[in-house]
């Protein structure tokens, strides 16, 4: 950085902090409704609301809940919110065919949404773990994650979700090829408009628990995920796998987790330009939530400075649970 300050006294950085006004004008950075998609966990049932235990304030909705909350998001000026679904375990299989199948929850609940809702932007997840007997992302054959295999089943995934009505989808399954396939597939079959936003830089994290708790993949899950995602070490693999996913046809990429990933989510916005997003996931959302319960931060204020970081960090915006809290505080 160039050093054009006069020195102290001349130069008193205090100055502009003195006052509100002053702050709000020299402020690099700021938090807005746009920068906001909001998660959300749909199951069946009707007039569900069910508090998911390890995400305090986070509910799964039946559809018909779901669309009532996709109402409330789209008055607060969310822009986009993303599905996830919880399947039931007796549907679950290894081959996880109910993962494609039109009229799966995660596809009646676009419909629904888009439905109801038609202005509100609806992203959807793109993985086989929900639907998987094992747990995993892709399909398992003899303990092993087979990644081509795995790519042809998020295709057919990708096409019904494209079918009915998603706005934008979410590959979160880390698998090779997976973009440039989805893309091909897409541009054949007429759905030319449908943005992919590709979770190209996902880590082999810990701060996932709350999440297979609430799309109830915890107790299928068998080993771990860190044949197919990213090892936690790794800074140039991340841009790596962002680069390829770009080259692919992703329209925007999302760097998972985010506060302890704020550093590949400035290296990919500084190499890329790209629209970049970060995801910050349940780990994250419980423990600020576990710590403001128990008294030790001022929750409202540490959620704040928690989305500005991405901000700063170069995010265009971020996947939070606290949308919808974040948004009536902005709302004034």
């Amino acid at each position: 950085m160039r050093n054009s300050q006069a020195p102290f006294p001349r130069t008193r950085f205090r100055r502009p902090r003195s006052s509100a006004a002053l702050r709000a004008l020299v402020r690099e950075n700021r938090l807005s409704v746009d920068d906001l998609i909001w998660p959300v966990f749909v199951r069946e049932g009707t007039g569900v609301e069910e508090p998911v235990a390890s995400m305090p304030g986070v509910f799964r909705f039946s559809v018909d809940c779901l669309v009532k909350a996709a109402r409330e998001a789209h008055a607060l000026g969310i822009p986009a919110i993303c599905l996830f679904p919880y399947t039931d375990p007796s549907l679950k299989t290894e081959t996880c065919e109910i993962a494609w199948d039109p009229d799966n929850i995660a596809n009646r609940a676009i419909r629904a949404v888009k439905d109801a809702v038609p202005e509100l932007a609806v992203m959807t997840d793109i993985a086989l773990d929900p639907y998987n007997a094992n747990g995993h992302d892709g399909i398992v054959r003899d303990g092993i994650i087979v990644n081509d295999e795995t790519v042809e089943a998020l295709v057919k995934m990708a096409l019904e979700q494209a079918r009915a009505g998603a706005d934008i989808l979410g590959p979160s399954d880390m698998m090779d090829g997976r973009i440039g396939a989805m893309r091909a597939a897409l541009e054949s079959d007429g759905f030319t408009d449908v943005t992919i936003m590709s979770y190209a830089a996902k880590f082999a994290s810990a701060y996932y628990g709350p999440f297979r708790d609430a799309v109830g993949a915890s107790s299928a899950l068998k080993g771990d995920k860190k044949t197919y995602q990213i090892d936690p070490a790794n800074r140039l693999e991340a841009l790596r796998c962002v680069e390829r996913d770009l080259s692919e046809g992703a329209d925007m990429v999302m760097v998972k987790p985010g506060l302890p990933y704020l550093d590949l989510c400035r290296d990919v916005k500084d190499a890329f330009g790209a629209p970049t997003f970060a995801y910050q996931v349940s780990g994250e959302y419980a423990m600020i939530e576990a710590a403001a319960a128990n008294g030790w931060i001022d929750g409202e204020k540490v959620m704040l400075e928690s989305l500005m970081s991405f901000r700063r960090a170069g995010c265009d915006g971020v996947l939070t649970y606290f949308a919808p809290r974040v948004a009536r505080i902005l709302n004034g």
